[in-house]
């Protein structure tokens, strides 16, 4: 997985309450089980118009959100199933970073084991930083995990709380792989002496 220490980008504004899962990637893009390719299914049914055409009205159609590496979102994003492919597809796409006041447990949970930073801030914190998020070219937000800041384009500091284990996983680039792999050793002598206890 990869870390996510600092992360400097433009921010798309997204001012829509409950996004959930299948906004994010609707149910035909779920047939496979590969992390890749589905950046271009993210929010379909919003980008696409019904004759395949992108939607010039959706945020990320938008010349100035068109490389969007950041999402500012209103409540509870990420509810409705609780489908993996979701944080897959902001990936995919460019996403490492959704900042929204509230978001459903599973979808939370696997945007850390995938690499993806979801912040939580106040209404008040969410309401200036969308109003940063929709300056276009110039909405460009810094993320600090380490510090747990976020910068704003008029140099206005906003500081998350994240709990310390995730953060730890996150800045090392740990999923639950590598989590294992890190006590490599131990499972290995485990092992061996297993192994000699077998034959005694």
């Amino acid at each position: 997985m990869q870390p996510f220490t600092k992360l400097t980008g433009v921010a798309a504004p997204m001012p829509i309450v409950n996004v959930d899962t299948d906004m994010i990637i609707p149910k035909q893009y779920l047939k496979t089980i590969k992390r890749t390719g589905l950046g271009t299914g993210l929010f379909s049914e919003m980008r696409y118009n019904e004759d395949g055409s992108e939607n010039p009205d959706f945020v990320l159609n938008k010349p100035a959100y068109r490389n969007a590496t950041i999402i500012v979102a209103d409540d509870n994003f990420g509810c409705g199933s609780s489908r993996e492919h979701a944080p897959w597809a902001l990936l995919d796409f460019g996403i490492r970073c959704v900042i929204s006041t509230s978001f459903a447990d599973i979808f939370y949970n696997n945007c850390f084991k995938n690499g993806i930073l979801p912040i939580k801030v106040s209404p008040e914190e969410l309401e200036k930083l969308m109003d940063d998020a929709e300056r276009g070219s110039n909405a460009t937000l810094s993320v600090d995990l380490e510090a747990q800041e976020i910068r704003g384009p008029d140099g206005g500091v906003i500081h998350f709380e994240i709990d310390s284990f995730r953060k730890h996983c996150l800045l090392h680039g740990l999923d639950d792989i590598g989590l294992t792999l890190e006590k490599s050793g131990k499972i290995e002598s485990f092992e061996a002496k297993l192994a000699e206890r077998a034959w005694a």
